[in-house]
């Protein structure tokens, strides 16, 4: 036997993170570009070249959610249970939101009308805005805990509302999500465009990144401030899962105690400053694909301060704490992992490859001109 169930426990815990950052970074500039798009483009033509930008890659962009969505189900099914139950109308509110993207790609164009065209660009920044909102208010409240609980039989009941999902720390957490996808996009933008949209794009990044950067770091001085949790039994990561054979007590500032323990773990929240910073002077000087590397690599540095704060909690529960979810007690078996593990190790790479190329194809500048000389197939 290659991996024990710790070992594979641990592996599928970077894995989910991997396929989040995976889909922050391909269908993160897809949401980015659809909230910039009424602000950038001054007229038809330069949104219809916005829109062009992502037009050839953004469904396949979404294989990144898809497979996150199929990986929380299979190897951790009582935090997917939880997650969809819980944050039932809020995922539902996402469902809806990410319907206008194909229906505002395929229809936008077919009528001439500006009324027509500007209540599709509308609703393609809906849906580019309400994910990006409900990704991050969905990160905070997993800080913040989320009421639910297990009765004897494991039946999970949740004991919130959608209403109290919207709080100030995970608004925080919202927009901080909103502020680093829409800089993610305009280093996109900048990469693919030229002329005025070039330049309105600069001046996105630079607004962006120091927005990002500046909710980054009230988030950190929050979340200092703020209950974390932590198991106080003895943790046993190769037990069967059962999330209630153990104790939790919670306390200020616990979601920095894995930073107190290994100090190295600081350079994860360092890079998203120096990442950030990067991509601002990256983008200034006219090297949007170096910042889109940087601009990458920032995202990716968010996303895992927030998983190195939380580990090993899944989801943390705020009714009763024992109920809380975390890595060594809401897996799958150990043969379903094993099992998921080869299949991932087949095609993962298969995935990154293929995804690599087409973005190496499609590399080139989209142009007004390259709107008008195929007006037939543009948006």
């Amino acid at each position: 036997m290659i991996f024990d169930y710790e070992t594979l426990r641990l592996i599928w815990w970077a894995l989910l993170g991997a396929l989040l950052i995976g889909f922050a970074i391909t269908g993160g500039f897809d949401l980015g570009v659809a909230i910039l798009l009424p602000f950038l483009g001054k007229n038809d033509t330069e949104r219809r070249v916005i829109i062009n930008s992502v037009g050839a890659t953004w469904e396949g962009n979404q294989v990144w959610f898809v497979t996150a969505g199929g990986a929380l189900f299979a190897a951790w099914p009582m935090a997917y249970s939880v997650a969809f139950s819980g944050f039932y109308f809020a995922l539902l509110l996402t469902l809806f939101a990410l319907f206008m993207r194909p229906i505002g790609f395929d229809y936008r164009s077919k009528l001439p009308s500006h009324r027509w065209r500007s209540n599709w660009d509308m609703a393609l920044f809906v849906g580019g805005f309400v994910p990006a909102l409900i990704f991050g208010v969905a990160f905070g409240n997993l800080l913040k805990g989320v009421p639910f609980y297990f009765d004897e039989d494991m039946r999970s009941f949740y004991t919130g509302s959608f209403w109290a999902l919207l709080n100030p720390f995970s608004l925080l957490a919202g927009l901080l999500s909103v502020s680093m996808l829409t800089m993610h996009g305009a280093v996109f933008l900048q990469m693919k465009t030229i002329d005025a949209i070039n330049l309105r794009c600069k001046k996105m990044v630079t607004v962006f990144a120091l927005v990002t950067m500046a909710l980054f770091a009230l988030g950190g001085l929050w979340i200092a401030n703020i209950d974390g949790y932590q198991i106080t039994t003895e943790i046993l990561p190769n037990a069967a899962s059962n999330p209630l054979a153990k104790i939790v007590t919670k306390d200020l500032g616990l979601w920095l105690a894995n930073y107190a323990h290994y100090p190295v773990l600081w350079t994860i929240p360092a890079l998203a400053f120096i990442a950030g910073s990067a991509t601002l002077l990256l983008s200034k000087i006219e090297r949007p694909g170096l910042a889109f590397i940087s601009s990458s690599l920032t995202l990716a540095a968010v996303i895992l301060t927030a998983g190195v704060s939380l580990f090993p909690f899944l989801i943390p529960s705020s009714s009763v704490m024992n109920s809380s979810l975390t890595v060594w007690d809401a897996s799958s078996s150990m043969m379903t992992l094993k099992i998921m593990f080869w299949v991932t190790v087949v095609f993962l790479p298969i995935v990154i490859i293929y995804t690599s190329w087409v973005f190496r194809v499609l590399r080139g500048k989209i142009t007004q001109e390259h709107i008008h000389n195929n007006d037939h197939s543009a948006y």
